[in-house]
């Protein structure tokens, strides 16, 4: 995006914010590989892509958000957006006052058809100043349903320390299966039994867990183009297509073929 764009986006979200009724909504779409600067909005922010995948990243962790999930993100909650493929964003934004949802931190929600169609709705509400009969009852629907939506493990959270996250950043943008514990123990200028404790604490993962979590973020998006899970696997440093699916269920659940199909 062009710093002209960036203004336009700002203003938009500015206007949709500023509005009296209670839910508003914006259309946006991208090219792949757009970025989206760091940003906050003073509404929960409800971000759902229509088409394409979403990589949202804060100081607390990183998340992806493929086309058939949405991401709520907290009012004041300071984030940066990156797309992959053609995005076709839709966003719901939500008056903190009218709504008792408990969810605190961003969270990868699966989209119904019910939810999809709700969130188009509301974002054609976009120029509409005055709160009315009809944008309550989307609202009070669309909250009902979000109270509903599955949660995706598709979050990463990122350790408070600064030479952890550091490392942790490098990987996002580089991630392999090849680097060993003691290169980042060097790395951080800790033991590995220190290095291993302190991502426990902070992440909830160990760091071979951790990265193990990250490549599978990083996949997601290349097997959602229609890249070969073979591909994808040597890319990423694992030997074969066959470790990299047995790292990948341990993580998702189920094998790459059938998480794409799905």
């Amino acid at each position: 995006m062009s710093p002209d764009d960036h203004t336009s986006l700002f203003e938009r979200l500015a206007r949709a914010e500023s509005l009296r009724a209670p839910v508003s909504g914006i259309a946006s779409d991208y090219p792949g590989a757009t970025r989206i600067p760091r940003h906050s909005h003073g509404r929960h922010q409800l971000m759902h892509a229509i088409s394409g995948t979403l990589h949202v990243l804060t100081d607390r962790g990183s998340w992806l958000v493929p086309p058939d999930s949405a991401l709520w993100m907290p009012a004041t909650l300071e984030h940066e957006v990156t797309t992959f493929g053609t995005v076709r964003l839709r966003s719901v934004y939500l008056d903190p006052g009218v709504t008792d949802i408990s969810l605190d931190r961003p969270e990868v929600l699966r989209v119904s058809p019910l939810v999809q169609a709700l969130i188009v709705e509301i974002v054609a509400l976009e120029t509409i100043e005055e709160p009315s009969a009809r944008s309550a009852l989307l609202l009070h629907l669309l909250l009902v349903e979000i109270a509903r939506m599955e949660r995706q493990p598709l979050a990463l959270p990122l350790p408070r320390h600064p030479r952890l996250r550091r490392l942790c950043r490098a990987f996002l943008e580089t991630p392999t299966a090849h680097l060993s514990l003691d290169d980042w123990a060097c790395e951080a200028a800790m033991s590995r039994r220190g290095l291993t404790r302190h991502f426990r604490e902070e992440t909830g993962l160990s760091p071979g867990r951790w990265r193990q979590h990250a490549c599978v973020l990083h996949a997601l998006p290349k097997l959602l183009a229609g890249a070969s899970v073979t591909t994808v696997a040597l890319d990423l440093g694992y030997d074969s297509a066959a470790a990299f699916t047995t790292m990948f269920r341990r993580i998702l659940g189920e094998p790459p073929r059938r998480f794409r199909a799905a």
